[in-house]
């Protein structure tokens, strides 16, 4: 709710939780290679360097990594990062999958660059979610269109996300046969990111979980070649 008056705040505790989430399921980050996709001005580098990980921000977007990046971030596309095949123990991605054209392609990009038995992290805000159309959430079920005007007239300056543009329609249960489908990662979780209870047992319902998740966490484990 205060992500965009105050995004510090709102950032630096999301980014305390996912690191926690990672440790949940990975162990101790101590000395561990994370690599962190569309990380934007680094909250989530940031706190995995805090828990003595050797993480690194490749970003593709100038104007969000803002005036401070962390040392050493790397202008960079998710679709074709500079990386060497299998150099990260935890490849990380927070809310980037329904700002890309091709999820297919960009998951296949962080199934390259992390290493055997190495974790994947990756979760998004589906469309169908109350919060799917971002800033003019929850007016996008009436279209985006019209959520987009709703929110010009309200706050006299245009969105931020654009349908199609640099905001995509993108749905759990595609999302979930895309990556069952793959022989090189296996599903470790598949949860609601956010739900406090029976966070695994919702995305299992069908048709109700495209509403019910809010935000889908996959958690991934790269298979040996």
């Amino acid at each position: 709710m205060r992500e965009q008056d105050d995004p510090a705040s709102c950032y630096a505790l999301l980014a305390r939780d996912a690191v926690d989430q990672v440790a949940a399921y990975g162990g101790a980050l101590e000395g561990r290679t994370v690599v962190d996709v569309g990380g934007g001005s680094g909250y989530f580098t940031e706190e995995f360097r805090r828990r003595g990980a050797h993480a690194y921000l490749f970003e593709p977007d100038l104007a969000e990594l803002g005036a401070k990046p962390p040392d050493g971030a790397v202008v960079a596309d998710g679709y074709l990062l500079p990386l060497a095949d299998g150099v990260a123990d935890v490849t990380f991605s927070s809310n980037v999958l329904e700002h890309v054209a091709d999820p297919p392609t960009f998951l296949s990009e962080l199934v390259r660059v992390t290493r055997p038995d190495g974790l994947i992290y990756v979760s998004f805000t589906n469309w169908l979610s109350p919060w799917g159309g971002h800033e003019w959430a929850p007016w996008h079920y009436l279209g985006a269109e019209r959520a987009r005007a709703r929110y010009r007239r309200r706050t006299g300056k245009d969105a931020k996300h654009t349908l199609g543009e640099n905001l995509f329609a993108v749905h759990i249960g595609r999302t979930l046969r895309q990556v069952r489908a793959r022989d090189d990662v296996t599903v470790v979780s598949a949860r609601s990111r956010y739900w406090p209870f029976l966070a695994e047992t919702v995305v299992k319902a069908p048709g109700l979980r495209e509403f019910a998740t809010w935000n889908l966490l996959l958690i991934l484990r790269r298979c040996a070649p």
